[in-house]
């Protein structure tokens, strides 16, 4: 692990992906003004969320969490620990860190952060979001808040690298709006928009390692 950690945290520091790598997970292109303007972006929240790093079975993981169903932009979709930085938090690295802990239980002390991804503006929640990344050494024992977290989703990267579990579907948003939306399958698991689009740029940083 720390020889890939290590690995890793060096590829962060140089020219990342971005908006290109972003894009291929976006769904409806039509949105793609909107999401990528620097104006549209000022007016946003500030948030950031934890891509949390372990080894487990011989494989490097993440947890990704499913949010309960209720009346709100994001029922029931499956995203990263994370959420809206507080005037308390320290910076983004901090938002990230102290969310993990208060969805997953995963102790702010025992992870180590190895660097950060490009942001993303989220449209149906006025989001700026920071994607940070972490790791453990040792596979954490999840202590869900279940006010916020159904379950968390435990995901091998050798599956975020496999390019059949990627698919397009249309999406019933808020049980209004269809579009049509690609994402990933993860063992029945439908991850798509921001999340997906994140890991679209985190998928791409793992194959250039």
């Amino acid at each position: 692990m720390i020889d890939f950690s290590e690995t890793l945290k060096k590829r962060l520091k140089i020219r990342l992906p971005g908006q290109d790598a972003q894009k291929a997970m976006m769904p409806d292109a039509g949105s793609l003004i909107n999401r990528f303007s620097i104006d549209i972006k000022k007016r946003a929240n500030e948030g950031a969320v934890l891509i949390l790093l372990y080894k487990k079975n011989g494989e490097i993981y993440f947890p990704l969490t499913q949010r309960h169903e209720y009346d709100g932009a994001h029922s029931g979709q499956i995203s990263f620990p994370g959420g809206k930085v507080e005037n308390t938090d320290r910076s983004v690295v901090q938002t990230a860190l102290r969310e993990t802990e208060e969805e997953i239980g995963v102790p702010q002390s025992s992870i180590k952060i190895i660097g950060r991804l490009t942001d993303l503006f989220i449209i149906a929640s006025n989001f700026n979001v920071r994607p940070v990344i972490g790791f453990v050494d040792v596979a954490p024992n999840f202590l869900i808040d279940n006010r916020e977290v159904a379950h968390v989703i435990e995901i091998p990267i050798s599956q975020l690298l496999n390019d059949s579990l990627l698919k397009e579907k249309e999406i019933v948003f808020k049980n209004k709006y269809s579009l049509t939306a690609p994402y990933f399958d993860f063992d029945g698991h439908h991850v798509w928009g921001a999340t997906a689009m994140m890991l679209a740029e985190f998928k791409e940083v793992l194959k250039s390692l």
